[in-house]
């Protein structure tokens, strides 16, 4: 720690009067239980529409909570400085996988009209035999609940730390909380790679690509930093973190903006063309089937949007100091992450072209005002950046 760090006083904790927000939560909360509500009807009249725009629903949210527990446990594995002062939102966002996991209950009670491997009997498909010792009711529900115990406990965990750590600023939680993160960085490429795997690519059960868990990933990490961007700035609209958080940590995320939508494309390029090149039927399926009617164009909007039209922005300087323009390309970019999830999902059910449902829209309002509301709750309870934390004067005083 440099000698400046010692001479400058470090800021005191900042927290947010729940009071202020507690119009919105409620609203949060009338529309989660007006949706979830509506949801258990869809559920009763088209079970199988509704699972299907259910599991799109989950599968959006979970990336950007897994998203920023990633960015999370990699703050503490590289000691990074950067982060401090948003490291927090990142906490109280992943701590919201645990709500995620109650969610998982819907999939789980309609995995019969999402998975079609649950439903063939042994003996009736070679194909399916052949990975029947990984694809199976009980094996896939043990890996499930494995996946979500170590998200849970893991970013609970962090949490929990890094809040203790307020109160003395004993530098031995840091220790403690590196420590978690080299234990979580392995288990977290397992769980989110095979959790991919069962909850996305086993709707076809018949397709496989080695790529497909490190192109999801690439995908959580882009878009939970920009949901990151949009959060920090809507506290500093808040009156929050003022002089805390710079233009210069504005500057960072919009680097990594713009670092991970170049990987995605290079992931999605890369699994396309390598399948493109072999031309093996049981691979190239997945993309004949969003290569036709109107899937066609949603897919062609998503190349397009989710990494020519960043690309392009983000490599302008000036757009990643200005938050309010930065914030709009990352609103942009979630809406992308949302794209890619419908892609990825509907198709398996609606196989010969786009059929928009209400129901693509009643579980994502739903899930995502009970997310928010819980977040609101949780958000006041602690300081909104680790006020004890041994890095915070560097972080503040960021140069890059």
């Amino acid at each position: 720690m440099s000698d400046r760090s010692h001479a400058l006083p470090a800021p005191e904790g900042e927290y947010v009067e729940t009071s202020r927000f507690g119009g919105l939560s409620i609203l949060c909360a009338a529309v989660a239980v007006a949706g979830l509500a509506i949801g258990l009807v869809g559920a009763i009249v088209q079970p199988a529409q509704f699972a299907f725009s259910f599991l799109f629903a989950f599968a959006f949210y979970f990336t950007l909570c897994a998203g920023c527990f990633f960015w999370t446990i990699v703050h503490h594995a590289t000691d990074a400085e950067w982060s401090v002062v948003v490291r927090r939102q990142l906490e109280n966002i992943a701590s919201l996988l645990a709500v995620l996991a109650l969610f998982f209950i819907t999939v789980l009670v309609l995995r019969h009209h999402l998975y079609e491997w649950m439903n063939i009997p042994p003996g009736r498909d070679e194909v399916l035999d052949a990975k029947r010792a990984y694809l199976n009711w009980h094996f896939f529900l043990a890996r499930a609940i494995f996946f979500f115990a170590f998200f849970i406990i893991a970013s609970q965990l962090l949490r929990r730390l890094s809040i203790r750590q307020d109160k003395d600023g004993n530098p031995r939680f840091t220790i403690l909380m590196r420590k978690v993160s080299f234990i979580s960085l392995p288990l977290f490429a397992l769980c989110l790679t095979f959790g991919a795997c069962d909850w996305l690519m086993s709707l076809n059960y018949k397709w496989f690509s080695t790529m497909w868990g490190v192109y999801i990933f690439a995908g959580a990490a882009g878009s939970s930093m920009s949901l990151l961007v949009l959060v920090i700035t809507a506290l500093r609209k808040a009156g929050y973190l003022e002089g805390v958080v710079t233009l210069e940590h504005y500057h960072i995320m919009g680097k990594w903006m713009l670092a991970f939508s170049v990987f995605w494309a290079y992931i999605g390029f890369s699994q396309y063309m390598l399948i493109w090149y072999a031309n093996m039927p049981e691979e190239t399926q997945y993309f004949l089937a969003r290569n036709t009617e109107s899937w066609w164009w949603l897919s062609l909007l998503l190349v397009i949007g989710r990494f020519f039209g960043p690309f392009a922005i983000l490599l302008l300087q000036g757009i990643k100091k200005r938050p309010e323009q930065l914030c709009m390309v990352a609103a942009w970019i979630l809406c992308m992450q949302m794209l890619d999830m419908y892609v990825i999902i509907l198709p398996a059910l609606h196989g010969t072209g786009v059929h928009v449902s209400i129901w693509d829209f009643v579980p994502l309002i739903s899930i995502g005002a009970t997310l928010a509301f819980v977040y609101l709750r949780i958000v006041g309870g602690t300081s909104v950046f680790p006020v004890r934390d041994p890095r915070l004067i560097e972080s503040i005083n960021l140069k890059n």
